[in-house]
């Protein structure tokens, strides 16, 4: 495996320096996992040893991202025929729910309908975000314009959903958020940025 690894490591001392070789760890994966969330890092990219370098995406490579988590209160959704597109989330700062997210991922068939049973009885007109409508989509499109609005139906904020990210934007917006659940434990008022 290690002549396998000379000729990359030979291509790559010759790039940037913003390209670098990785070595192997050969550690346990409960290792390197706790180190990439010390220090901060994305997550990983992990070949099978032994497989052969192929352009593409095949089943000998691994990708792991490593996650933040917290809560958000849920303060509308994008309605989809009979369910939920996507949940409208955000956080309080000081009294204001400040608008920190459109989340799709994590929302699967079942969710998607229960989600709607919990909605019943907590529409509003008004939109509960302090922060909308936002002028431009922003750089990862991630903003909430008027226009986008049109589709959004609001509600009290009164549900707290649990959430995975990978993390914050510069505008405080949320990067790969993916739904994990409803918090049932937990007060929306107490929900502030981490």
């Amino acid at each position: 495996m290690e002549e396998r690894r000379k000729r990359p490591r030979k291509i790559v001392s010759g790039l940037p320096e913003n390209i670098r070789y990785s070595e192997t760890f050969a550690v346990p994966a409960a290792t390197l996992v706790r180190v990439v969330r010390e220090n901060g890092l994305e997550g990983i990219v992990a070949k099978r040893a032994g497989s052969a370098y192929r352009s593409g995406r095949s089943a000998d490579w691994l990708k792991w991202r490593a996650n933040r988590g917290q809560e958000f209160v849920i303060g509308g959704y994008v309605p989809a025929s009979n369910t939920v597109d996507s949940l409208l989330v955000g956080y309080y700062e000081g009294r204001d729910l400040m608008y920190a997210g459109r989340i799709r991922a994590g929302l699967v068939a079942d969710s998607r309908r229960a989600l709607l049973s919990h909605f019943a009885g907590l529409s509003v007109e008004q939109c509960p975000f302090r922060n909308l409508p936002e002028r431009t989509k922003g750089r990862w499109s991630e903003g909430l314009t008027a226009e986008d609005m049109v589709r959004c139906r609001w509600l009290a904020p009164r549900l707290v959903a649990a959430v995975e990210f990978l993390e914050w934007t510069p505008d405080f917006r949320l990067r790969h958020p993916r739904f994990v659940g409803l918090r049932a434990d937990k007060d929306p008022n107490e929900v502030v940025r981490e």
